[in-house]
């Protein structure tokens, strides 16, 4: 019975953790049935993102710490969607007022809410991490990891000596998280894995729900590949190590 009760105070609080994540779902799906005149789909998007940021933040569910992070994430994953966007990696097919260069703009809230779910996290689980690596080398991997999302379109793709070195760095590195006033851990590495698989999982709804399209999605939605995995296994690795140095910086600044 004791299990049951942590498992569900547990589910409670990731579950309050996905709210934005969640919430852009429903703003896509109600977008894929709903029209309104004059109002591209996207464009409607934008505005249904910025509105839930508002409503979160008046109601004390993000503060405005969570917002600066979210706000960061918003400007690098725009960038990256700029990038590979116009390399031709995946498109945005529909018109909108709010695109640039073809990306519209609200693509980069895909990417603050997994900031978001980390930042919610972080908080409602109390979370702390243990055997933390080196901050130059955890920052190097960090760096190479992003630069490798831009260059692996006219390089060798390096991301599995990436993976390799990420295993080395954080083998011993745990996540402690408290539920009833008992403390429990978590390698980090597999939770790198479960967050980035189930991303993938979002992704096939949001391919699914007309959010942006790959090449292969042109005439009908298929499963977008597995290998993707790796790429949002590795970009949950970046967004936890922004996270985390934000963090380190904010209690840097109170000591």
């Amino acid at each position: 019975m004791k299990y049951a009760k942590l498992f569900i105070i547990f589910v409670y609080h990731q579950a309050m953790s996905c709210i934005f994540p969640v919430s852009i779902f429903l703003t896509l799906a109600i977008s894929k049935l709903v029209q309104i005149s004059y109002l591209p789909r996207y464009d409607f998007i934008l505005i249904s993102c910025l509105v839930i940021q508002w409503l979160m933040l008046k109601s004390g569910l993000e503060s405005r710490d969570e917002l600066k992070v979210i706000a960061v994430f918003h400007l690098i994953g725009l960038a990256l969607e700029l990038y590979k966007v116009n390399i031709g990696s995946w498109s945005y097919p529909e018109e909108a007022h709010t695109k640039i260069f073809g990306v519209p703009l609200y693509s980069g809230f895909m990417y603050a809410s997994v900031a978001s779910y980390m930042c919610q996290s972080w908080r409602r689980l109390n979370l702390r991490l243990i055997y933390w690596p080196n901050r130059m080398l955890v920052w190097s991997l960090g760096g190479l990891i992003y630069l490798n999302f831009y260059t692996n379109f006219i390089l060798p793709d390096i991301r599995w000596f990436l993976i390799i070195f990420m295993f080395i760095l954080f083998y011993r590195t745990r996540v402690l998280y408290t539920l009833m006033n008992k403390v429990f851990y978590m390698p980090i590495v597999l939770s790198f894995l479960f967050i980035g698989f189930f991303i993938w999982i979002a992704e096939n709804i949001s391919t699914f729900l007309g959010a942006w399209q790959y090449p292969n999605q042109s005439n009908y939605w298929q499963l977008v590949h597995f290998s993707k995995i790796t790429s949002w296994f590795l970009l949950v690795v970046i967004s936890f190590l922004i996270v985390s140095e934000l963090k380190y910086v904010k209690r840097q600044l109170k000591s």
